[in-house]
């Protein structure tokens, strides 16, 4: 009888065991929560739900009545052990992003200090606690504006690329049929976590903390309906960095602010607008060249701060000084945002201006080819975790720069007119190589607003025209400003020949550092889709995934889909016996070598893998080696 009640205790206790390790998904503005981890776009929850004071009860209990107690606090740390051992789910995911964003956020008072005097240095009016009036003002403003689905209100206070990317992330949830319902959202907590400054930008990075009720709604929900569905959710906590760009000679001037409804360089009155410029003095508002703009919502556990030396920049801007980093990755974010848009909707005219012409034509091909076989690109649960910019270089013809993507969606190919496949949120890896003619300048007076002509200045539209209707000038060429050269996945790009002027690596470039569970978890369902894609998967490419899956806390069940997926999980697989190949093993070595050794299961792993791969065995030895 005793013990019968023991266990029906145990029951009753395992939604603390639950929260003990893991905490329930969100739902935010621009996909942040289905982001699976990952320098430009990214969350996680918060709280850790009582279970500690729940573990120490259990404990007196076992002590004081040891008959009752002792097989509760079992039964309870078995539950607690085969949630946390569930890694591959998507709350427990969480519970490991929060703390892994609570480490990254974390910065001491007088670092804090430090960046304040810093800008003071140069902007003596400036004050702490009014730029967090401001950003809270904003977060609620954004919140509103994402659960109406008009993102006009606070379009003035955008990086063009952060407002395209909110704009077709509410597009792809139309596309799925439901709308985010969100309510009683505030902040909790703000802090300065970080301060880059540079010639052209001040970066100030700013954690906030908030919590939110949340809901899918359908899409055709009224607002009532919506919040009414929201309501029935609890509150959850969650931790994001919003990074605003300002250039270092503005000054704060509360009297013309955009949070005022002025227009930040002369003061006029200014209701918004498209084009995000003063009627009065034809300011560009969001340019941040007169007052802080939002270029940037990452999420706490993916949040780095930035300091690496790009390889070739500083060659790059011996002939272009106003050259940086921030209006690069800005308009990098804004090209891929479109390049989603025209796959998943199947039409390539939103990309005309800002893609050259050779790339748009095979982009339109391919899409044509799959329309003619009723087949379309599915993207679903878009989030960007990192942009960074890789490499600066020239092809002979064109000055290019190379960006790093890294992303999750899930993504494949399905039926036109059908529901989407069943598909894991798979984690991408992407380079994009925009290219422009030599001699081109960045035009500085555009700032962090790159939706512009690089010629007039004007916003540019979506009619499917590769000039600009206001003043003609030819867009695609490359001749003004940064178009679409390339993308492809990570693996393609890194085992291309680089070009002559590029083979030796600058002293400063950083060795790769990607080591995050979602590199591994790409790495695992890139390799589940090439053993998938001759259609037949023998037991020992089943047992060498399952392998990994156990060493890589990713749940079987996530791998198995990815089996079953096809090879639509990916643009293109790496082929066996390539140098892409050689590269996807030198990543699997790096991530065996992240505690710094590799024991002999891991040796054993990586061998199979090679064989899988198509790398012989003395490469594998020489990248162990070398590791």
């Amino acid at each position: 009888m005793m013990m019968n009640r023991a266990i029906t205790w145990v029951y009753r206790l395992m939604p603390f065991a639950v929260l003990l390790f893991a905490l329930p998904a969100l739902a935010r503005i621009g996909g942040g929560e289905h982001y699976t981890g990952g320098s430009s776009d990214s969350g996680s929850g918060g709280g850790d739900g009582g279970g500690g004071e729940i573990l120490g009860w259990l404990i007196v209990l076992a002590i004081q009545h040891p008959v009752v107690g002792v097989p509760l606090l079992i039964g309870f740390l078995i539950v607690a052990w085969y949630m946390k051992s569930q890694e591959g789910s998507a709350s427990t995911k969480k519970a490991i992003q929060q703390a892994d964003a609570q480490v990254r956020t974390n910065v001491s008072a007088q670092a804090v200090t430090g960046w304040v005097n810093a800008l003071k240095a140069k902007d003596p009016s400036f004050d702490l606690l009014h730029l967090f009036d401001n950003v809270k003002k904003l977060f609620v403003e954004v919140q509103g504006a994402w659960f109406k689905r008009n993102l006009e209100p606070v379009r003035r206070y955008l990086s063009d690329a952060t407002y395209q990317r909110l704009a077709l992330q509410m597009k792809l949830l139309e596309l799925q049929g439901v709308r985010d319902a969100i309510s009683d959202y505030a902040v909790l907590d703000l802090q300065i976590i970080g301060l880059e400054q540079n010639e052209h930008f001040d970066t100030a990075h700013v954690r906030v903390k908030a919590q939110m009720r949340d809901a899918d709604a359908p899409a055709n929900a009224s607002d009532e309906q919506a919040l009414a569905l929201a309501a029935k959710k609890p509150p959850e906590q969650f931790i994001e960095v919003w990074s605003f760009v300002r250039k270092p000679g503005a000054k704060t001037n509360t009297a013309r602010e955009l949070s005022s409804g002025k227009c930040p360089n002369c003061g006029a009155p200014f209701e918004g607008g498209a084009a995000n410029s003063c009627q009065f003095c034809n300011a560009v508002v969001n340019s941040g060249n007169y007052d802080w703009v939002l270029a940037e919502i990452t999420q706490g556990s993916e949040f780095t701060r930035g300091g690496d030396a790009v390889e070739g920049f500083a060659r790059a801007k011996q002939t272009d000084p106003a050259l940086n980093t921030e209006t690069l990755e800005d308009r990098g974010s804004l090209v891929f945002w479109r390049w989603v848009e025209a796959q998943a909707t199947g039409d390539t005219t939103k990309l005309a201006k800002l893609s050259g012409t050779d790339y748009l034509t095979w982009l339109s091909n391919d899409l044509a080819d799959l329309k003619s076989r009723q087949k379309r690109k599915v993207f679903l649960e878009c989030a960007v975790g990192a942009v960074n910019t890789r490499r600066l270089d020239n092809d002979g013809t064109n000055d290019l720069v190379h960006l790093e993507i890294r992303w999750s969606a899930r993504m494949g190919i399905g039926p036109i007119n059908e529901k989407p496949p069943a598909l894991p949120v798979v984690p991408q890896r992407w380079v994009f190589t925009l290219q422009r003619k030599p001699g081109a300048a960045t035009n500085a007076a555009n700032g962090m607003s790159t939706n512009r002509c690089p010629n007039c200045s004007a916003p540019l539209s979506d009619n499917g025209q590769p000039s600009c209707e206001f003043c003609g000038t030819l867009l695609q060429s490359g001749e003004r400003d940064w178009v679409l050269k390339d993308a492809r996945v990570w693996e393609s790009w890194a085992a291309m020949k680089r070009p002559a002027m590029a083979q030796a690596p600058a002293a400063s470039a950083p060795r790769d550092r990607v080591a995050s569970k979602e590199e591994r978890e790409r790495l695992l369902y890139m390799m589940a889709a090439m053993a998938a894609a001759d259609g037949n998967v023998d037991a020992r490419e089943r047992a060498l995934l399952k392998e990994c899956s156990q060493r890589w806390s990713v749940a079987w069940a996530n791998v198995e889909l990815a089996l079953g997926a096809g090879t639509g999980l990916f643009d293109r697989l790496v082929q066996k016996g390539s140098p892409e190949a050689e590269h996807f093993m030198s990543e699997l070595v790096s991530m065996a070598l992240i505690d710094g050794k590799i024991d002999r299961s891991e040796r054993k792993m990586l061998e199979a893998a090679a064989h899988h791969m198509g790398v012989g065995g003395d490469k594998l030895k020489s990248m162990i080696g070398t590791g």
